[in-house]
């Protein structure tokens, strides 16, 4: 195999010159991309963030209130389940929004109006979290800071401990649930400007051009058990974790890694996935590296070696801008 890839001659040789170039005009171009991300208006979320059957619903019920909006609530329901109706969590929490029982009794309600408040249903569970959240927010109304914080703040360790301590509680556990929602928000939310630049993007590009050639393995993270080899996710969690970025093992859960810039915007080092359903993130089935010029660095299949391939396929879904927040804050769940 090694005979193969130096047999590529000179034509990958220019490849990674040019490749090279890339890595150092993602920098060059940090400046043109830095300035947006603010703004006002509704928040709209992301293309293929959100399955497509709880797209409409998320849109609507996020808007409930002025504290919450689209992303912060698919945010929750993503961390909370990632998107699973049959979710049972072991303290009993049920369903795509985990409601412990007894919060469901006080709180829900029948968005559907089929007679009946299901919590295993998304059509009302998914509104009856909007609902419970824009109840918390009016109880912390009045606490200083910023009123999504507080209100996620409260969802978590209760309305009467944001209350007293002033703000978001000197908790560990609520800090980083507040923290971890408002980092996925940037994931689900639709950019109103261009997504920043990746500070790691060179390292992770530079790992892996130097794997280039090397055979496909099903389930490969490159150790010494798998001969160095890969499979798609196995290259871009090592690339990744090359730069001191931990991302999930699974394709489908690095998706949320980060925000989605556009396909005019990617930039190299943005992760390119691919779905069976354009429509549902879940069905994403492989993922690769840009490098720019349409080209990403990939695991393909058995019987492949990594290498380059084109990234304007039908079954292209979109990219994902990794950063070192939006890795951290994936869910331990989804990212085992």
């Amino acid at each position: 195999m090694r005979k193969l890839w130096v047999g590529m001659g000179v034509g990958i040789a220019m490849c990674l010159c040019f490749i090279g170039l890339l890595v150092i005009g993602v920098y060059t171009a940090a400046s043109n991309l830095l300035g947006g991300g603010g703004g006002g208006g509704s928040v709209g979320l992301a293309k293929g963030a959100v399955p497509d059957q709880y797209q409409t619903l998320v849109q609507k019920w996020g808007n409930l209130c002025p504290a919450l909006n689209p992303a912060i609530l698919a945010a929750q329901i993503y961390s909370e389940s990632g998107w699973n109706p049959k979710a049972v969590s072991p303290a009993d929490a049920r369903g795509i929004a985990q409601f412990i029982p007894g919060t469901w009794d006080a709180h829900a309600i029948d968005a559907n109006r089929d007679g009946k408040k299901d919590i295993w249903d998304p059509q009302d569970a998914i509104p009856s979290a909007a609902v419970y959240d824009c109840e918390l927010s009016k109880y912390v109304k009045d606490v200083p800071g910023d009123l999504a914080d507080n209100m996620l703040a409260s969802y978590n360790a209760g309305s009467y401990a944001v209350i007293r301590h002033r703000g978001i509680p000197p908790y560990r556990e609520t800090q980083g649930y507040v923290r971890s929602i408002r980092t996925l928000e940037k994931s689900f939310a639709r950019p109103v400007g261009r997504v920043a630049p990746s500070q790691q993007a060179a390292g992770a590009i530079y790992y892996a051009q130097e794997k280039l050639g090397t055979p496909y393995l099903w389930g490969g993270d490159g150790t010494s058990e798998d001969n160095g080899r890969f499979d798609c996710s196995g290259l871009t969690k090592a690339a990744y974790e090359s730069v001191g970025i931990t991302l999930p093992r699974v394709a489908n859960d690095q998706w949320n890694a980060g925000p989605h810039p556009k396909r005019n915007e990617l930039l190299p080092g943005d992760l390119v996935f691919f779905a069976n359903d354009l429509k549902d993130p879940r069905s994403i089935h492989h993922v690769g590296i840009y490098v720019g010029g349409g080209q990403m660095i990939n695991a393909p299949y058995t019987g492949a070696v990594i290498r380059f391939d084109k990234i304007d396929m039908p079954d292209y879904i979109g990219a994902t801008r990794v950063t070192q927040d939006g890795a951290k804050a994936l869910p331990a769940a989804n990212a085992a």
